[in-house]
């Protein structure tokens, strides 16, 4: 599997403790690795997606501290610069992108428009 070194986003220390976490479960798929991207829809026009999949022909592999991030090539011009962040406070707790592209965002920041 190639990994290309210079990942178009980054994870938080928060976030890599998470992802390991999640990675460290005893019923954890160990053929599928942590796939970072976008998808048309949600209340501002473009949704986030962050889960385990395969590695499919067109996705490109990034190493974030150790962990193996598959993203599509297209979806790098949307998260260029993108900081992904783990938030475990009382009144939140989840992913949390923090995208420099985005023109504007939903209330919940799991959707934005360019």
């Amino acid at each position: 599997m190639e990994t290309i070194l210079e990942s178009p986003i980054s994870l938080t220390a928060n976030a890599v403790n998470e992802v390991k976490r999640l990675m460290n479960a005893t019923d954890f798929d160990k053929e599928t690795l942590l796939r970072i991207g976008v998808k048309g829809g949600g209340c501002s026009g473009m949704s986030y997606m962050l889960g385990f999949d395969k590695k499919e022909s067109d996705d490109e592999v990034y190493d974030i501290d150790g962990i193996q991030v598959l993203m599509k090539k297209a979806h790098s011009i949307y998260l260029f610069g993108m900081q992904v962040n783990f938030e475990d406070g009382l009144n939140a707790r989840g992913f949390v992108f923090q995208n420099p592209n985005a023109s504007s965002t939903c209330g919940c920041g799991q959707s934005f428009s360019v």
